[in-house]
């Protein structure tokens, strides 16, 4: 064991459904460790994970919070933990994916009340995605209708039979003050103020709690040949033995251990601190993974957490502070990172310089004189460094880490500044906020400048930061459907420009044929003139022309697409003649062009996918027809729910995700991309 003064470091990323306790678990976690006096509440807003003023008014975590602790474990061991305490409300998983980037081990948070729910999953299947280790802690067991052996059933049906329960309450709901442990067979018994001493199992729990035990000690063995053959000789293999094989299988995904505790009362989260440091990999165990080249694509390679190595360092979360400017949060892959090193930039070419680094418990920034591979940190004022951007010490070269998973966005809503100082500062606010949460995404759809992200919490909550963090207010509306015209038919028109008003004048003549292009095609220009009739130097002008009316907008007021442009003939004069008269001339035709043969509105349609239980498929197969939603397919998924493949008209979508939501209570997982266009009903 590592009595060494210097502690050995594990990032442990808190992830579960809402609710679950996450965030009631880091706080009791911080004030075991003496961390902190007491221990704050979600209910009232104090607690060091959920600081955030949008948190404490909804009262649930909302973005990724890091918060620091030392750790002291039986044998006195001492480990430096960073528990990264993130949301399980499904509009902020990137805050999620931002924590498991990073994260050495994820503990799962399950409810002893709700057990495994829709959080529950998408937590574990990002957990398995991401590559982590996991373990589970099955969390407010002192709560009435605490079950914790129905609990741990659905676990092992939902996740498989390699969950090992090493932990057994003794008591349950408001009797928890007690735990089995299954490998040493001793009763821990907790006081009022979370501490324990050992005693004897109880003899009502020594059958139940001996049967687990050799369940478990006959898995770890059989994982080591040494132990496995003296396990066979009568000898069972000493609870430290047990444990260094067990942490084996956990790295390796093999085995998950189920622990039990209550975040409110305490019971137990000792022992969560202490199998946690035992059993979850440590920093320096695990390599990191970086993409070196150009482009979207690049090589994958890892990287050796050595501290004497070439410093590598992933930012992996930035958070604008009104007080101290924009916080990066960061994690050593590689070598050393001192105050003062300046470092480039592999992802945006940028030069920065670490003024002052410092671990982070909530809003609280522990100074740090330096981190080495493998620890996570933050720094403040690395402006040129948003989410998702690599740091190294090598003056040339393109790298950045590993991508998170896409989760494009399925909510939208458009922005009006509220007044002409917060238009003015509205673009560079909106940059910020999209380099803080890469799940955000801005875009312009004809005038209006639209936000997206992943719910209307997502977004209101983004809104709020824009007032609150960067001063600038904004009126939100429905976001408009981008709705486009194409050509009802063949038009055989003649734009003409013939102006005089002293010097040269303006003259241009253009005979064009306007005619609609199968969908999806865009725009077709064809030079068809003969015998000069339109001098060459003024055919891309006629070109351009043509794009600014369609560009412009129809007789219905939307930008044309799927037009074939053809320029058959024209006049010129040789004096006042020019690209700008031509260019004029083609736009004014192509407008005659479309008014003679009236347009044909069409609307933007997406490729909708759920994946959702099978027994509510019909569900929603009956809500996408209502929603003049085609389904193209539907398949058995992975593990075994059910996915529908459709396109949906996007005038249909503005709430989708909201309702699924209602209508699946949570359970299913949507995905939303721009597919087509496709003639409107008469009535859109």
């Amino acid at each position: 064991m590592n009595h060494a003064s210097t502690p050995t470091h594990r990032t442990i990323a808190l992830v579960g459904g809402a609710g679950s306790g996450k965030t009631t678990l880091a706080e009791a976690l911080l004030h075991r460790a003496g961390a902190i006096p007491r221990a704050g509440s979600v209910e009232n807003g104090s607690t060091v994970c959920d600081h955030e003023p949008e948190e404490i008014a909804r009262h649930t975590s909302l973005g990724l919070s890091l918060a620091y602790v030392d750790w002291t474990g039986p044998d006195g061991t001492r480990y430096g933990i960073t528990l990264a305490d993130t949301p399980g409300h499904p509009d902020f998983v990137g805050g999620v994916d931002a924590a498991l980037a990073v994260a050495d081990a994820a503990l799962v948070t399950v409810s002893a009340v709700d057990g495994v729910t829709a959080g529950t999953r998408a937590a574990w299947a990002a957990a398995e995605a991401a590559g982590v280790p996991r373990m589970v802690v099955i969390t407010q067991e002192d709560k009435a209708r605490a079950d914790f052996r129905r609990v741990l059933a659905e676990l092992r049906d939902a996740f498989g039979e390699h969950l090992w329960a090493l932990e057994l309450p003794l008591g349950e709901e408001a009797g928890f003050r007690a735990i089995a442990d299954v490998l040493s067979e001793q009763a821990h018994v907790y006081d009022d103020t979370g501490h324990h001493h050992d005693e004897p199992l109880p003899p009502e729990a020594e059958a139940e709690e001996h049967r687990m035990h050799v369940d478990v000690t006959e898995d770890i063995v059989s994982h080591d040949d040494a132990q496995l053959e003296a396990y066979l000789e009568g000898n069972e293999p000493s609870v430290a033995d047990l444990e260094r094989t067990f942490a084996r299988e956990v790295a390796a995904g093999e085995a998950v251990p189920v622990l039990v505790c209550s975040g409110l009362t305490e019971t137990g989260v000792d022992r969560v601190a202490d199998l946690v440091c035992e059993l979850a990999p440590a920093a320096d165990d695990r390599d990191g993974r970086i993409r070196v080249g150009e482009g979207t694509g690049g090589t994958e390679v890892s990287v050796a957490p050595n501290p004497a190595g070439e410093t590598v360092v992933h930012v992996f979360r930035t958070v604008a502070d009104p007080f101290v400017g924009q916080v990066s949060m960061l994690k050593v892959l590689s070598g050393t990172l001192r105050t003062g090193d300046k470092l480039r930039n592999a992802t945006t070419g940028v030069e920065e310089r670490i003024h002052g680094l410092f671990r982070l418990r909530g809003s609280e920034h522990l100074t740090a004189g330096t981190l080495s591979a493998g620890d996570v940190g933050a720094v403040a004022k690395l402006t040129g460094s948003p989410s998702g951007s690599l740091l190294w010490s090598r003056p040339t070269g393109t790298a950045r880490p590993v991508a998170l998973p896409e989760r494009p966005p399925v909510y939208a809503v458009s922005l009006e500044p509220a007044s002409q100082s917060d238009d003015e500062k509205m673009s560079s606010a909106l940059a910020r906020l999209v380099a803080e949460d890469p799940t955000l995404v801005i875009d312009r759809t004809g005038d209006h400048t639209v936000l997206r992200g992943l719910g209307d919490t997502h977004l209101a909550v983004g809104v709020e930061r824009l007032a609150r963090v960067f001063g600038v207010h904004v009126n939100t509306g429905p976001a408009p459907v981008a709705y486009r015209e194409t050509i009802a038919g063949s038009a055989q028109v003649e734009g003409k420009l013939k102006k005089q008003s002293g010097g040269h004048g303006q003259f241009a003549v253009v005979q064009l044929r306007v005619s609609p292009l199968p969908s999806g095609e865009g725009f077709e220009f064809v030079d068809s003139v003969t015998g000069g009739a339109v001098p060459r130097q003024y055919i891309g002008a006629v070109e351009k022309g043509a794009r600014d009316a369609l560009a412009s907008g129809g007789p219905q007021g939307h930008p044309v697409v799927d037009v074939r442009v053809e320029l058959f003939d024209g006049k010129s004069h040789s004096v006042d003649s020019s690209e700008m008269a031509f260019r004029t001339a083609a736009s004014i035709g192509v407008k005659a062009a479309l008014a003679e043969a009236g347009t044909v509105l069409l609307e933007p349609v997406s490729s909708v996918t759920v994946t959702v239980p099978s027994d509510l498929q019909g569900a929603v197969l009956t809500d996408l027809s209502g929603r003049r939603g085609r389904v193209h397919a539907t398949e058995a998924a992975d593990d075994g729910r059910a996915r529908v493949v459709a396109h949906v008209p996007e005038a249909e979508l503005a709430r989708y995700v909201l309702d699924l939501r209602s209508i699946t209570a949570g359970q299913a997982e949507l995905t939303m991309a721009p597919d087509h266009y496709a003639k409107a009903p008469n009535h859109a």
